[in-house]
């Protein structure tokens, strides 16, 4: 999903919201990590995920997701006076029964950065990173970490190209981030720092941290380059190939939106057009590092001008698609790890919501309940209360809409209680 950039976003939040300093959930500061919800001790003791053909399992038993995206984490748990944004977000998704949030492990350049320059990073910015994996632990919710950008968006490929450019690098355009030896270093270098870092408030490093469910290498990658989706078939390879060089604990995946490519053209027709943006659902999810595969689905942004029957006929087939193919060629499980209905879309309302949320969810038991590869599903996006300036449209706000909050509660009873 592309969104609002928070090069401004985050210093208004500060001032909006700095007078709520003094009723914080836990009172704590940021940077006071004296108490230690027995939770974290127990999802941190409980193993890692893993995979096994199509089926995720804890502890040999099968196990399934309902969850969130909530992008912005780190960037709003590295300021104290807006932390308990991201403690009552947690809290709140936990007392619904969401067990997994997807959110970044970036934000390169720019204001308030995690990574000022290739190297280079604000250690205040990594520790709210810390604090929110800390924060996720003590909710009983594990995390898909994601790694970089393929939007402008806090930096993402942009930012990789724009650094090497300023370094004497000749480099042609944005495609080049997945092909030039000093850019893709620069991002192994990330990769290798994020892996590696040990939590201030934990104590583990990431890499050993049971909290963390998957790294995903690249939000929604894209390519328009003339190469028919080589170049991102041989980043991935070679990415991935180096994440579990270091990493062998958690699970993988590339971040793909689920476009299908040169090896299936004869399934180009699910697309919502007949481009593949350079990725290839199929042979970017083959490789063995790769441990599931991911769908995005947005099809009032990506069918604007269809109407509501060409949509649900979309839905369905690409839904159905993706599915089969996890489930029956490439052997590994699915999340749609992206989905959700904007209130600015033409004709919205917050019933047309539900029933689209019902729809999907529906897909993900009837998939999981029967023993096939679709293993749960994340709606975009999870706010807490006061947090306008971060609305796109799609935001979930419990309080705001008690009839979705029910909706999202009763898919996680289901999907927990499937054995």
């Amino acid at each position: 999903m592309r969104y609002k950039n928070l090069v401004l976003v985050t210093f208004m939040m500060a001032l909006v919201v700095s007078q709520l300093e003094n009723c914080k959930v836990f009172g704590a500061s940021h940077y006071d990590h004296s108490h230690k919800n027995t939770t974290t001790k127990i999802l941190q003791s409980s193993g890692f995920i893993q995979r096994k053909d199509t089926h995720f399992f804890l502890n040999g038993k099968p196990y399934y997701f309902n969850g969130f995206n909530a992008y912005w984490l780190m960037n709003i748990a590295s300021d104290p006076s807006t932390n308990s944004k991201v403690t009552i977000a947690l809290q709140e998704a936990s007392q619904h029964g969401l067990n997994v949030a997807r959110t970044w492990a970036f934000h390169d350049g720019g204001y308030n950065a995690l990574q000022i320059s290739p190297g280079s990073y604000n250690e205040n910015v990594f520790k709210g990173l810390d604090f929110v994996i800390s924060a996720a632990g003590e909710n009983g919710i594990r995390l898909i970490l994601t790694l970089v950008n393929n939007w402008k968006d806090d930096g993402g490929k942009t930012q990789y190209v724009q650094w090497a450019r300023e370094r004497g690098q000749l480099v042609k355009s944005e495609n080049d981030f997945f092909t030039h030896p000093v850019i893709k270093q620069y991002y192994k270098n990330h990769v290798k720092t994020v892996l590696t870092r040990k939590n201030t408030v934990t104590g583990l490093a990431y890499k050993d941290d049971p909290t963390i469910f998957a790294w995903e290498l690249m939000n929604e990658p894209r390519s328009r380059s003339i190469d028919k989706g080589k170049s991102i078939q041989d980043w991935v390879k070679e990415m991935a190939v180096y994440v579990k060089s270091i990493d062998r604990n958690h699970l993988l995946e590339v971040g793909l939106e689920g476009f299908y490519g040169e090896s299936t053209p004869q399934k180009k027709q699910f697309n919502p057009s007949y481009e593949s943006e350079g990725t290839d659902f199929i042979s970017n999810n083959q490789f063995p590092e790769i441990d599931f595969t991911t769908i995005h689905l947005y099809s009032d942004q990506w069918l604007a001008h269809a109407n509501e029957t060409t949509k649900d006929v979309f839905i369905n087939k690409w839904v159905e698609a993706h599915v089969e193919d996890s489930n029956d060629v490439l052997r590994k499980p699915i999340l749609i790890s992206e989905f959700g209905k904007s209130s600015k879309s033409s004709g919205y309302n917050l019933i047309k919501r539900n029933i689209y949320f019902e729809k999907l969810y529906n897909f993900i038991f009837n998939s999981a309940s029967k023993g096939g590869a679709c293993a749960g599903g994340l709606f975009w996006q999870l706010l807490s209360p006061g947090m306008d300036n971060f609305r796109d449209g799609y935001e979930v706000i419990f309080q705001e809409s008690p009839s979705t909050a029910n909706i999202i509660a009763q898919q996680s009873k289901k999907m927990s209680n499937l054995k």
